[in-house]
């Protein structure tokens, strides 16, 4: 079983998001890199890009597939995972350690449309 993080909120494309104040932190889950396999490129914004919620904000290219990026919530990019342009594959060894990106929340009320852990992992169970 994959692992999943309480405190956390998720999407139904595998991503997560960790709020703190006002900065959230987003990557894909550890069920998302069981299923994508070995990570060779992390393909992410710039700083000071506006994401939207539900809208693609890059993609994860495994030796299986691409798979696009979407962010659970809107704001303004304000760091990205550098350590990921040259070694993506930190993804698979701790999905939840190796973030993606982090944006500052232009509204927090998006994260009553996300999952907690345990929806997510009720969810995950149906996907098999």
């Amino acid at each position: 079983m994959a692992k999943v993080i309480e405190g956390l909120y998720y999407t139904e494309s595998h991503e997560y998001v960790k709020v703190d104040g006002n900065v959230g932190t987003i990557g894909i889950t550890d069920y998302a890199q069981h299923a994508l396999g070995n990570v060779v490129y992390v393909d992410m914004p710039d700083v000071d890009d506006e994401v939207e919620a539900g809208e693609e904000f890059g993609a994860v290219e495994s030796v299986k597939a691409a798979s696009d990026l979407n962010s659970p919530v809107s704001g303004k990019v304000i760091e990205i995972n550098e350590a990921l342009e040259d070694k993506p594959e930190l993804i698979n060894q701790d999905a939840f350690a190796n973030w993606i990106i982090k944006v500052e929340l232009s509204d927090k009320s998006q994260l009553d449309d996300l999952m907690d852990a345990k929806a997510y992992e009720e969810f995950c169970g149906k996907q098999n």
